[in-house]
């Protein structure tokens, strides 16, 4: 049966990255994050979308020994590839789709 997720702005959890799972597809899981801390760095076991549904994130990578940081707004994506270092810091209060490999970090 289809759903309509409206709430999206509104999402919050008991935790800092607390999620609602939106969704499994062919072993990747769709989740709706609500946050205003910080993760841990962290290396995934497949590729990741991170897209920024409401507020501002600091995203932290390291490529080649040096860290890089960007700030992704609303509708601004992230991609991680295999063997990505990286660490998402939110500004305050963040909401965030991501998809990732289902039980990955």
């Amino acid at each position: 049966m289809p759903r309509i997720v409206t709430d999206a702005r509104q999402f919050t959890a008991d935790r800092a990255w607390g999620a609602r799972d939106l969704a499994e597809i062919e072993g990747a899981s769709v989740r709706l994050h609500w946050t205003d801390q910080p993760y841990k760095w962290h290396v995934n076991d497949g590729a990741e979308v991170f897209l920024v549904l409401d507020g501002q994130v600091d995203m932290h990578w390291r490529e080649d020994g040096r860290e890089h940081v960007t700030r992704l707004g609303p509708c601004d994506m992230f991609l991680a590839g295999v063997g990505d270092e990286h660490v998402a810091r939110p500004l305050g209060e963040a909401r965030i789709l991501v998809v990732e490999k289902k039980g990955s970090v």
